[in-house]
């Protein structure tokens, strides 16, 4: 007998079978987005999203993600214009927003996974996320910057470098400078979509 169709192939051993199969989400699978600013307020692009201080951060991870599932959190910097520069400095300052922020959610929440976004674009006041000089980003002085701001996240705590720019090495840039700072367990997940 002839068939068009032989579904049975794919079915045909456990690990073919578990590869196969339909992709459940549940709250374990997700990361929760944080944007992390000098105060509170909405975001009016993202309805129902806010920008938190860190004191409403705190609040937000003990009454909302203490119970929750979600497998980790993910930091975002919103930076007051006044801090920012052509070569965004502030991402370097030990004492700045995220760094503070990584180091009150694994206070707060000690088993959670901590994630923090590595660019430039919130500390640049030219809203790149490379250093810009004319019409060229620096791709190299860039890398130099996003690999010291990793170290400052890595010493505030931070599980995960997640680098969201698209400098040319940054992956490799930034491991070397966490390996040789001593955060080798520090892990990188670049997440760019663009």
């Amino acid at each position: 007998m002839f068939l068009s169709s032989r579904p049975r192939r794919n079915r045909a051993s456990k690990k073919l079978r578990e590869g196969l199969k339909e992709t459940t989400l549940t709250a374990s699978s997700l990361i929760q987005p944080i944007f992390v600013a000098d105060k509170t307020e909405d975001i009016g692009s993202l309805p129902g999203v806010k920008k938190y201080s860190l004191e409403d951060l705190e609040v937000f991870c003990s009454e909302r993600l203490k119970n929750s599932e979600v497998a980790g959190v993910l930091l975002f910097a919103v930076v007051e214009e006044s801090k920012k520069d052509p070569k965004g400095t502030e991402a370097l300052n030990p004492d700045g927003l995220l760094p503070k922020a990584i180091s009150l959610v694994k206070k707060t929440l000690p088993n959670m996974v901590v994630f923090s976004d590595v660019a430039l674009d919130p500390f640049s006041s030219d809203g790149h996320d490379g250093i810009v000089q004319g019409e060229e980003i620096l791709n190299d002085e860039t890398l130099e910057v996003l690999s010291k701001m990793s170290v400052v996240h890595a010493g505030a705590g931070v599980d995960f470098i997640a680098p969201s720019d698209m400098m040319d090495g940054r992956v490799r840039a930034i491991r070397t400078a966490l390996d040789e700072a001593g955060f080798k367990n520090t892990g990188i997940l670049s997440y760019t979509a663009k």
